[in-house]
C-alpha cells in the first residue's frame, strides 16, 4: 500500500515557515526596532520582549559582536567622550579595511559598580553596535585599544528614561532598577550595569536611554501589584 504523497503547495509553504523561522532565529540586528525609540540609525539592535511592568521589562538579546574600547576616567562623562572618539574614528576608516561603517543603536556603556571612593578613577567600557553585514568578519581594528567583542545570549532586565544620560542620572536611574528588582527578589549581576543610549548628541527632544541589569537565572516579572511602587 502506497502512502498518499502530500501536496507541492503543502510541502512549499512547509519549507517555507521552515525558512522563516531560521531567518526570525538569525535576525538579531534590523532595519526596524520592535521599540519606537529606535528611530535615528538604519539599523538597530532587535530583542525579544518576555515581560513588563511599571518599573522595568525583561528582554532576550540574542549574542552580536561590538566594536569596543575601554577609558578610566572619575566621571562617566569624560570617559564616554574620548571612548566615543575612539570608536568613531574606527567606523570611519581606521580599520585594516579602511572600510566606512554606519552607525547603529544603541550605544553601550559598561558600568563597573562597586564602593568606589569619589577620588578613585572607575573603568568604563563602550561599545558600537556592528551593522549586520559586518557581524561574520567584523574589519579589524588598527588601534591596539579598540577591540572587537561578542557579547553571549542573554536576558536584560531594562529600566527607560528619557533626557541627558549622566553619570548622575544613570546612577539613579539604575539605583530605582535595582531596589525594584531586590524587593521581588529577582537574581542578576550586581557587580556592573549597561547604560544604552539611542540618540545623537545633536538630538535635543525625544530623548530615549536604558539601564540593563543582567538577568541571572530565570527573570522575575513581577506585576506592578507586586512591586508596590
Amino acid at each position: 500500500m502506497h502512502r498518499a504523497q502530500p501536496p507541492a503547495t503543502m510541502i512549499y509553504l512547509s519549507g517555507l515557515v521552515g525558512f522563516l523561522l531560521v531567518l526570525t532565529a538569525e535576525a538579531r540586528i534590523g532595519n526596524s526596532s520592535q521599540a519606537k525609540f529606535c528611530f535615528e540609525t538604519e539599523q538597530c539592535l532587535m530583542f525579544d520582549q518576555i515581560c513588563e511592568n511599571d518599573e522595568y521589562e525583561v528582554r532576550r538579546y540574542r549574542s552580536v559582536n561590538w566594536v569596543t574600547t575601554e577609558e578610566t576616567s572619575l566621571f562617566m562623562e569624560m570617559a564616554a567622550m574620548r571612548a566615543f572618539k575612539r570608536l568613531y574614528k574606527y567606523i570611519t576608516g581606521a580599520n585594516e579595511n579602511e572600510k566606512k561603517i554606519e552607525m547603529t543603536a544603541p550605544v553601550l556603556m559598561k558600568m563597573q559598580e562597586g564602593n568606589r571612593r569619589f577620588w578613585e578613577s572607575g573603568v568604563y567600557t563602550m561599545s558600537f553596535l556592528l551593522p549586520a553585514e559586518y557581524q561574520k568578519n567584523p574589519p579589524k581594528p588598527t588601534d591596539d585599544e579598540v577591540y572587537i567583542q561578542k557579547t553571549p545570549d542573554m536576558k536584560v532586565y531594562v529600566r527607560s528614561y528619557g533626557g541627558w544620560m549622566t553619570g548622575l542620572a544613570d546612577k539613579n536611574q539604575a539605583y530605582s532598577l535595582a531596589s525594584a528588582l531586590d524587593l521581588v527578589g529577582a537574581k542578576y549581576k550586581k557587580d556592573f550595569h549597561y547604560a544604552a543610549g539611542y540618540n545623537s548628541p545633536m538630538t535635543l527632544f525625544n530623548r530615549h536611554n536604558e539601564v540593563w541589569y543582567v538577568v541571572e537565572g530565570d527573570p522575575e516579572c513581577a506585576s506592578s501589584e507586586e512591586l508596590g511602587f
